[in-house]
């Protein structure tokens, strides 16, 4: 059996009604579970953002590594962009 350790928490009202209400209607059997169940949901949002941001910095620094693109004319990259986009839709 695992240890439970109690700890006391401050909440607003509006979060302290949000807790009560997922009780109230069936949702969870207590608060705890409710905290609980909140505290898992962030451990994994903190996980994909780590592993999102790990990936958002290898696909910068190999963008950094293919080396320049040259020289850049951004109303020929708008054309070319608008052309693809239009190219793609007409397909549909």
């Amino acid at each position: 059996m695992s240890t439970i350790e109690k700890i006391s928490i401050a909440l607003t009202p509006d979060l302290a009604s949000l807790v009560k209400s997922a009780v109230t209607e069936g949702y969870y059997a207590s608060t705890s579970e409710v905290i609980r169940e909140a505290l898992r949901d962030w451990k994994i949002k903190q996980i994909q953002n780590a592993r999102g941001s790990t990936e958002l910095k290898a696909l910068w620094q190999e963008g950094i590594d293919s080396g320049s693109a040259g020289t850049l004319n951004m109303e020929e990259i708008k054309r070319e962009a608008k052309k693809k986009f239009l190219e793609s839709h007409n397909q549909s």
